[in-house]
């Protein structure tokens, strides 16, 4: 019984001191402090934690605080989107329609701004209704079935793209 106390307590020490470290990187943020934001919310994001998982995403995809790295901030976003996180969502969302740090899918982007949307997500429902006139129906259906499988699947793994079943061996090279 003592043990399941102190394993509460220190559960609940944890949290409030990430907490802490949360909010001085939110504070430092504000203020234009971003080297002060990365190394607070840095730590806690390797911790797995979802929100800062996302501003590092968004840090790294507008070169607050560091070089801009499209490939950093798609690792950030899926990480934070993994966990169900809407931001990341629409975060990474952007990134598959722009092209940024992943191929050009305007199915994936709109499979992003989907579930976002799905959490409220107020700008993910404009970009979607934006890129879904850009669409065709098929490529609408698409995205909506990965949607649906990636709730399935808990978000975990959604970011793929199934890859080819023409192997390398397979492609002849001109002479």
């Amino acid at each position: 019984m003592i043990k399941l106390v102190l394993a509460t307590l220190l559960s609940l020490f944890l949290s409030l001191a990430q907490s802490a470290d949360f909010d001085k990187g939110a504070t430092a943020y504000q203020a234009g402090d971003f080297r002060t934001a990365i190394a607070e919310w840095k730590p806690l994001a390797h911790g797995g934690n979802a929100t800062a998982q996302n501003y590092l995403g968004f840090m790294y995809d507008n070169g607050e605080g560091v070089l801009e790295d499209d490939l950093e901030a798609v690792k950030w976003y899926r990480l934070a989107a993994e966990q169900g996180h809407a931001g990341a969502q629409y975060g990474i969302g952007v990134m598959f329609a722009n092209g940024e740090g992943v191929p050009q899918s305007s199915v994936y982007a709109h499979m992003w701004w989907n579930l976002a949307t799905a959490q409220g997500d107020k700008k993910a429902k404009e970009n979607k209704a934006i890129i879904a006139r850009q669409m065709g129906a098929q490529q609408i259906a698409n995205a909506q079935e990965l949607a649906r499988a990636c709730v399935r699947k808990n978000y975990k793994n959604c970011y793929k793209r199934k890859t080819s079943k023409v192997s390398r061996k397979s492609i002849q090279s001109p002479r």
